[in-house]
């Protein structure tokens, strides 16, 4: 069970670093200018919202593709 969790947190934290880096080129260059930004704006929870739809459509679609390889594998028994 933890060692599930571990690999899930894995999957959410390799989200946000794509989507941080998809979205802020600059993070590359001058990361903590991109941190000074937000600490200005003060949108701390806009990155953990984003990957947080992104991996929820990610478990659907893995969801998904479970139950069409367990009703696959089920018939052919």
């Amino acid at each position: 069970m933890i060692k599930k969790i571990k690999i899930e947190l894995l999957y959410f934290l390799i989200i946000l670093i794509v989507l941080a880096l998809l979205q802020h080129q600059d993070l590359l260059t001058s990361p903590l200018k991109r941190i000074d930004l937000m600490r200005e704006k003060e949108n701390y929870l806009h990155p953990l919202l984003w990957t947080s739809i992104v991996y929820s459509a990610i478990g659907v679609l893995r969801l998904a593709i479970k139950s069409i390889f367990y009703l696959k594998n089920r018939n052919k028994s």
